[in-house]
C-alpha cells in the first residue's frame, strides 16, 4: 500500500522535474500539502473549548469525538477536555512535527511516507482479533518513524510552557515521570509534557493518568492550542534554519 502510493507520487515529481523546476516546485508543494494536518486540529480544540464555556457540552463532545477513539459521550466535561488536549499533543507529532522532520531528511516523499504509515496505523493498528495480524506492521513502522519526533516535540512543548503560564521545570518533571505511562511508546511523551506545561492531569479512564493536578477545562484547552501554535512555529523555524545551513 505504502509502496504503491510512493511510486505514484515519485512518478509525478519526476515528470514535473522533466517539465521544469517550477512545475516540480508546484508538484512538491502539493505533495507536502497532503502530508501535513494542523489547522483543523487546532480549530476543533478551540471550538470545543468555546462550546464548553457556553455550557454546550454535548456539542463539544461531538467535536472531540472526531479526534479520539474513546466514547466521549460517556465522559464528564473534565475527561472530554482531557481527550481533546491529549489528541492535540499526540496529533501535533503525527500531523506536523514528524512529517516535517522526514521531509527535511528525505524530501517530499519522506513526509508522505510518515503520513501514510500513520494513517494505516490509525486504520489498522488495533490489538483486536480482526486487526492484530493485519495491523502490526503499520503500527510498528509508525512507532519507529515517530520515535525521535515525539521526544523532540515533548522538549519543545516544555520550552513553550511559559507562554501558557506554565513552568519549563514542571513540564520537564511531569514528562520524565509519566512519559512511559501510556501503552504507546511515543504518545506519552508529548501528552505528559503538555500535562506538565498546563499544570493539569490528562487521563484516559482505566488506561492512564498523566500528571498530578486536576483535569483540564476549556481554559486549559485554549492554553494547549497556544502551546501547540508556538511549538509549530518553533519547529518550522528550526526546519528553515536547517535548510539554510545544509
Amino acid at each position: 500500500m505504502v509502496g504503491s502510493h510512493l511510486a505514484g507520487y515519485a512518478l509525478l515529481l519526476y515528470a514535473a522535474w522533466r517539465l521544469s523546476p517550477l512545475a516540480w516546485l508546484l508538484a512538491a508543494s502539493w505533495v507536502l500539502k497532503t502530508s501535513f494536518s494542523l489547522r483543523l486540529l487546532l480549530e476543533t480544540v478551540w471550538r470545543a473549548a468555546a462550546l464548553m464555556e457556553k455550557g454546550c457540552v454535548d456539542q463539544a463532545r461531538s467535536l472531540v469525538q472526531g479526534l479520539v477513539r474513546r466514547d466521549v459521550y460517556r465522559l464528564g466535561p473534565g475527561h472530554v477536555a482531557s481527550a481533546a488536549v491529549e489528541s492535540l499533543a499526540e496529533s501535533l507529532v503525527d500531523g506536523y512535527t514528524s512529517p516535517l522532520f522526514y521531509t527535511l531528511l528525505l524530501g517530499p516523499l519522506g513526509g508522505l511516507l510518515q503520513r501514510l504509515a500513520n494513517t494505516l496505523d490509525g486504520a489498522l493498528g488495533f490489538k483486536t482479533p480482526e486487526y492484530l495480524e493485519a495491523g502490526w506492521a503499520s503500527a510498528w513502522v509508525d512507532t519507529l518513524l515517530n520515535y525521535v519526533p515525539a521526544r523532540v516535540t515533548a522538549v519543545l512543548i516544555a520550552l513553550a510552557s511559559p507562554a501558557a503560564g506554565g513552568s519549563v521545570a514542571a513540564a520537564l518533571r511531569v514528562w520524565s515521570r509519566y512519559a512511559s505511562s501510556t501503552e504507546s511508546r511515543n504518545a506519552g511523551h508529548p501528552m505528559s509534557a503538555m500535562a506538565g506545561a498546563l499544570g493539569v492531569r490528562l487521563e484516559k479512564p482505566s488506561n492512564y493518568a498523566l500528571g498530578e493536578a486536576q483535569l483540564p477545562g476549556p481554559r486549559e484547552m485554549r492554553r494547549a492550542v497556544r502551546v501547540a501554535l508556538l511549538v509549530a512555529a518553533a519547529w518550522l523555524l528550526l526546519a528553515l534554519l536547517a535548510l539554510t545551513l545544509a
